[in-house]
């Protein structure tokens, strides 16, 4: 699911399922301070909720394995080069058994940006912020943007007595190259990206099963 705004879904869940619904306030999150102020950058936001509680989310997506299986197969995404940073603090629930990103990790990933062209494209994605089951966020330090940003936060959502989470992605990005990357933007690049998280959505939910 698209959206255009984070703070009212709250009250459009309360207005949906009514007293068997229990969300938490998006304020939790604001310590995520990687925000962009650009408004020369494109922007788009996606949400979804899963029926899995919020710390089985954060550590699915933390883990910079489950990257290239939730990104279309006509992209055949793989990470190339995964630098880990240890997390600063950890809570209890946390899993050691798997790779984790905290901030000042690296993941180097490679994959075809059109499925039909052999040619493969390279990208740098380092995190620049991280907070246990709040949020996390990525910048490319080299790839196919001029900028690129990527802000996931994630809210403990109940709904009909099941704990689920609410998984909210903010994308702020540049095309660069002037007049041929606003018009690439206008007319391809949004376009490719509302594909490639309509089946980021799918898989995620699928693969937390």
């Amino acid at each position: 699911m698209e959206l255009a705004s984070i703070g009212s879904e709250a009250d459009r869940i309360l207005k949906t399922f009514g007293p068997a619904a229990r969300v938490e306030s998006w304020n939790h999150v604001t310590q995520c301070k990687a925000a962009v102020y650009d408004f020369s950058m494109a922007h788009l936001e996606f949400e979804q909720w899963v029926p899995f509680p919020v710390e089985r989310v954060f550590l699915f997506f933390a883990d910079p394995e489950n990257l290239p299986r939730i990104m279309p197969p006509s992209t055949g995404a793989r990470n190339v080069k995964v630098l880990l940073a240890r997390p600063v603090s950890f809570p209890a629930e946390a899993n050691f058994t798997q790779p984790i990103a905290g901030e000042g990790s690296q993941i180097v990933t490679s994959f075809r940006a059109l499925p039909f062209l052999p040619i493969r494209l390279s990208w740098t994605a380092s995190i620049i912020e991280f907070k246990w089951n709040g949020c996390f966020a990525d910048d490319q330090t080299r790839g196919p943007f001029r900028r690129f940003r990527h802000r996931h936060h994630f809210l403990r959502s109940e709904r009909n007595g099941t704990d689920g989470t609410i998984i909210h992605d903010v994308i702020d990005y540049e095309a660069g190259f002037g007049v041929l990357g606003v018009l690439a933007e206008r007319l391809f690049i949004s376009r490719m990206l509302k594909s490639v998280f309509e089946y980021r959505q799918h898989a995620a939910e699928q693969l937390l099963r």
